[in-house]
């Protein structure tokens, strides 16, 4: 896994929910690539059409909020994020994306110094975040190195597995 990824951001507000990540009408697709067509639907429609493996969004507070079902961290899966940086985020959301192998970075401010379309380059090892298009720079909260192992093995299941090989 890098642990330096670098893409172009796309931002978002606050209390993005998992049925605007992916919406509810869509549950009962299970193809990863036909789940992934739908990503961020709900707030942002041309999302999918925008975004390329590796790159990276950006939210204000409690991304993720809502429900329990895994298929909002699928679908962003699906579509290959590199990193998803928030202020703050649904709490189970967020294990569900960190047990996928989705790097989730708590980044407080980071709404108000990134605008849609800014590259960004983020060291999941420190939590440096530098914005290249405004010349900023800004630390994440490091993330520990159990989550590190989990997100290094592709998600908790090859993790879990791997130990018992």
């Amino acid at each position: 896994m890098n642990k330096e990824i670098r893409g172009k951001s796309f931002v978002f507000g606050a209390n993005i929910d998992t049925d605007q990540i992916y919406p509810g009408r869509y549950l009962e697709l299970t193809d990863p690539v036909d789940v992934g067509k739908h990503a961020m639907e709900g707030a942002d429609p041309s999302f999918v059409k925008e975004f390329k493996p590796g790159d990276i969004i950006v939210a204000s507070t409690n991304f993720g909020c809502g429900s329990s079902r895994e298929h909002a961290a699928v679908t962003l899966k699906a579509v290959e994020v590199g990193v998803i940086l928030a202020e703050s985020f649904g709490r189970i959301f967020y294990r569900n994306a960190v047990n996928l192998g989705i790097p989730v970075l708590v980044c407080p401010g980071i709404r108000k110094i990134v605008k849609k379309g800014d590259i960004l380059r983020v060291d999941l090892g420190t939590g440096q975040v530098v914005n290249e298009a405004a010349g900023t720079l800004t630390k994440a909260q490091p993330l520990s190195d159990y989550v590190m192992k989990i997100l290094e093995s592709g998600g908790i299941k090859p993790l879990i597995k791997s130990q018992y090989r």
